[in-house]
């Protein structure tokens, strides 16, 4: 059974209800803490990776229009948003027109099945404080669910582990503090515990497309579904380029010991490396964390390994309750998703453009998707309608939060499609029809107040 603390988190797992498969898997990981293992990927170990185009891919119509039929789409939706002060699933933020993310994934999906006489089942993983919204959302659309599967299975969650000793964490002022997900690597774990991996297989479908909620730039393409079925791949991520707004993120390589992919996080990142992970000439792509797998292949390697995977250990020191620097340091062991790409031989790789990862992570980038920077279409596919994507900055004294950030465009988003940078420091408020056009630099001591049809312009 192993050492006190993993007995005391196994009890308490299993007090809870946790799954037996996901609770196997927890304490593969446990014994890895103990064993002092870091999940730390030097530079030494690694290689500069390369890949293909989608670009430059041939696709017949007949083999996109073949592997779309025979896909399954799962969004990641336990996010709730809450370094933007939301408490609620993060995919209900309103987007464009009365309509959320949730929304326009169920329209892309639905309209797939009609352009490709598809059934193109989509299945949300949902974390317990996402489910209920979620659902609730989603009711709205009949004819989304797919007879015979689920429209959500739920993501597991395990307990926060002392960095003193590594026993459970207890925390009576908010007992839910004391639990984490295991970051979204759970998916494999979750798809086989809750029997949703064999479900699909016996129902036909031979891949899965997964892609986070949150990026409404992952629409699940038939070319790359052909791409991938056609490939005789069992695993593919979508990449993109890295740009300075990546520097701190993840990135591919190639592991030099047995040449296969490996993607490393930062927190993989052994702080003498940090310089290289954020070298772009090094370093060229990062993941969209959208992800191609083959069902048979993924079953198959969770058959021969018992269940558990074996994603690479993510060691993520933090406080137990986050906003209380002051409150007990714990340990969350997480797994990356897209980690999985080492557990294949032959997986793949591939480049595609950076309309396919629109994620949105804090109100900056909410402001992007919210502006005309994007139309979205009949087919509610984003379209990019600025020449360039604009970097934003907003003061996170005033715009960090969802609330405070809606009261200070109470009219909408400001035109930014002939923008290319805009920053505003201090405690704006933009009334309708602002146009932001060049490099606009907003600075204020006291509150004010952009009057509506206003061009900010970098001439003045």
């Amino acid at each position: 059974m192993g050492s006190a603390g993993l007995m005391k988190a196994r009890d308490k797992m299993a007090a809870a209800g946790v799954d037996e498969v996901a609770i196997e898997t927890f304490a593969h990981y446990y014994r890895l803490l103990e064993h002092g293992e870091t999940g730390m990927i030097p530079e030494s170990t690694i290689d500069p990776v390369d890949m293909e185009s989608l670009a430059d891919v041939e696709v017949s119509d007949e083999d996109a229009a073949a592997a779309i039929r025979s896909t399954a789409v799962i969004k990641l939706n336990g996010g709730l948003g809450t370094s933007m002060g939301m408490d609620r699933a993060k995919s209900l933020l309103c987007v464009r027109r009365g309509l959320s993310f949730l929304d326009i994934i169920a329209r892309q999906v639905l309209h797939l099945r009609t352009q490709y006489d598809a059934t193109l089942p989509i299945i949300f993983m949902n974390s317990f404080r996402t489910s209920a919204d979620t659902s609730a959302a989603l009711a709205r659309y009949e004819d989304l669910p797919v007879e015979g599967l689920p429209l959500e299975f739920l993501q597991n969650r395990e307990p926060k582990l002392l960095t003193k000793d590594l026993s459970p964490v207890s925390w009576p002022k908010d007992p839910d503090l004391e639990w984490c997900p295991p970051g979204h690597g759970d998916i494999y774990t979750a798809l086989r515990g809750t029997g949703l991996l064999d479900r699909l297989i016996e129902a036909g479908y031979e891949r899965v497309f997964v892609s986070n909620s949150d990026n409404l730039g992952a629409v699940p393409d038939p070319r790359l579904a052909g791409w991938f079925a056609t490939s005789g791949a069992p695993f593919a991520i979508e990449a993109v380029r890295r740009t300075p707004s990546d520097r701190k993120g993840g990135h591919f390589a190639r592991r030099r010991t047995d040449g296969r992919i490996v993607l490393r996080e930062t927190a993989q990142t052994p702080d003498a490396d940090q310089a290289a992970l954020a070298d772009l000439e090094r370093h060229r792509y990062c993941s969209t964390n959208n992800i191609w797998f083959d069902l048979a292949a993924m079953k198959h390697a969770l058959d021969v390994r018992q269940g558990i995977l074996g994603l690479p250990l993510i060691r993520n020191v933090k406080n137990v309750d986050p906003g209380d620097k002051s409150s007990p340091e714990v340990v969350q062991v997480e797994t990356a998703m897209g980690a999985a790409v080492e557990v294949f031989e032959a997986s793949r790789l591939i480049e595609v453009g950076r309309d396919r990862f629109v994620p949105v992570k804090t109100t900056n980038d909410l402001l992007v998707l919210r502006s005309d920077v994007y139309d979205i279409g009949q087919d509610f596919v984003l379209d990019q309608a600025a020449v360039e994507v604009p970097f934003v900055d907003l003061d996170s004294d005033y715009y960090k939060l969802v609330g405070d950030f809606d009261k200070r465009f109470p009219d909408g988003a400001p035109s930014l499609r002939k923008a290319s940078s805009f920053k505003v420091s201090g405690d704006w408020t933009f009334g309708h029809g602002v146009q932001v056009v060049g490099d606009v630099d907003l600075q204020a001591r006291a509150a004010q107040r952009v009057a509506g049809d206003t061009v900010l312009s970098s001439d003045g």
